[in-house]
C-alpha cells in the first residue's frame, strides 16, 4: 500500500530546483529534499534561511509521512521530516535511512477528529466505530493509543486507509467516523468547523519527530546535511521570536488560512534536541508498541537506526 502510495503521490509532488544567487557551476551539489504540506521549506522560506547556500536543493512535497518514507526506501529524495511512528515503520520494512536530528513537539494536534455533531464522547466510544487514517502514520499510532487508553484493541474499531484529503473528505460525508490525523490538518479542521477533537495526542504520543537521510546522502552528502539541519533549527528559534510575521507568512506559503496557521505552529512548540538517552528510550518504546500492535513483524532496536555521528 505504501508503495502504490508513493507512485500516486510522486505524479504530484510539487518538485522544484532552488538555484542559488550566484550561476550553478558544475559538479555543485544538490540536495533533493523530501518535504509535507507546512514543512520545513515554508519554515525555512519564512525565516529566509534558505540564503547563500552552498548547494542546491530540489524539492518535493507528499501528502504524509508514509509515501515519503517510500520515497525515502527508493533513494528518490535524500533526507526528509518524518514522525516516530512512519520512520519506524518504513525501517521495519528494510529501508536504508537513519535519522540524524530530532525535535520535540506538543502532541495535542496529533489527533482523533470527530463530526462537530457526533455524538461520540471518548475514546472508549470508538468501539466498533470507522477511523480513516494513513497506515503507518503519526495518525494511525494516535488511534491505536486511544484506543489502548480505553483497553481497547485495533481489532475492535474498523480502520479505513486514506490520506489526508480522502479522510477529511469521508469525516465530513458521513463515510467514517472518526479521523485521526496530525497538523496542519487537525487545525484546519478545527478553525475550519468541520470538526473537533475526540481524543489528542497528549500523555499517548511522544511528540519526537527526525530528520531522516538514506545511508548514501549520509555517506556522500553530510556537510549539506549537516548545514540543512542547522538552518532549520535557526529558522525554528527565529519563528518563534517572530511568531506573527511567521504564522503570517506560514499562511501565505501554504495556502492555508491565517487562523489554522497561526494555531498549528503555536500549538506545537517544537524544539530541535540532542539524539539522546531518552530519545533513544522513547522510539524503543513506540517499536515495541508497533511490534504488540502487528504493524512490524520482528522487534527493531533502534540503537541502530540513528545515524552515529548525529
Amino acid at each position: 500500500m505504501l508503495r502504490r502510495q508513493f507512485h500516486r503521490a510522486a505524479f504530484t509532488a510539487a518538485t522544484t530546483l532552488l538555484a542559488a544567487p550566484w550561476v550553478q557551476a558544475q559538479g555543485r551539489p544538490v540536495l533533493r529534499a523530501g518535504d509535507q504540506k507546512g514543512g520545513l521549506r515554508a519554515l525555512l522560506e519564512a525565516a529566509d534561511g534558505l540564503k547563500d547556500l552552498p548547494y542546491d536543493i530540489q524539492w518535493s512535497e507528499f501528502p504524509a509521512a508514509a509515501p515519503l518514507a517510500e520515497a525515502l526506501n527508493a533513494n528518490a529524495v535524500d533526507l526528509g521530516p518524518i514522525g516516530d511512528g512512519p520512520l519506524l515503520f518504513t525501517l521495519a520494512a528494510g529501508s536504508r535511512v537513519k535519522a540524524f536530528a530530532a525535535n520535540r513537539s506538543d502532541a495535542y494536534g496529533t489527533a482523533v477528529l470527530v463530526r462537530p455533531d457526533s455524538t461520540l464522547k471518548t475514546a472508549a466510544d470508538l468501539k466498533g466505530k470507522r477511523i480513516g487514517t494513513n497506515r503507518g502514520s503519526v495518525g494511525h499510532l494516535v488511534a491505536l493509543r486511544a484506543l489502548e487508553s480505553a483497553g481497547l484493541r485495533a481489532s475492535d474499531a474498523d480502520f479505513r486507509f486514506l490520506p489526508p484529503p480522502e479522510a477529511k473528505l469521508a469525516l465530513t460525508q458521513g463515510s467514517i467516523d472518526a479521523w485521526s490525523t496530525w497538523e496542519p490538518y487537525t487545525a484546519l479542521a478545527e478553525t475550519g468547523g468541520h470538526a473537533r477533537v475526540l481524543v489528542n495526542g497528549r500523555g499517548l504520543m511522544t511528540g519526537l519527530s527526525f530528520l531522516a537521510a538514506t545511508d548514501d546522502a549520509l555517506k556522500s552528502k553530510r556537510a549539506a546535511l549537516r548545514d540543512f539541519q542547522q538552518r532549520v533549527e535557526r529558522a525554528q528559534l527565529w519563528s518563534y521570536q517572530h511568531s506573527a510575521e511567521f504564522g503570517a507568512a506560514l499562511a501565505r506559503i501554504i495556502g492555508i488560512p491565517a487562523d489554522a496557521a497561526k494555531l498549528q505552529f503555536e500549538r506545537r512548540a517544537t524544539r530541535w534536541i540532542p539524539i539522546d538517552a531518552q530519545v533513544l528510550k522513547d522510539q524503543q518504546n513506540t517499536a515495541d508498541f508497533y511490534l504488540a500492535a502487528g504493524l512490524i513483524r520482528q522487534r527493531l532496536d533502534v540503537s541502530g537506526t540513528f545515524d552515529s555521528a548525529a
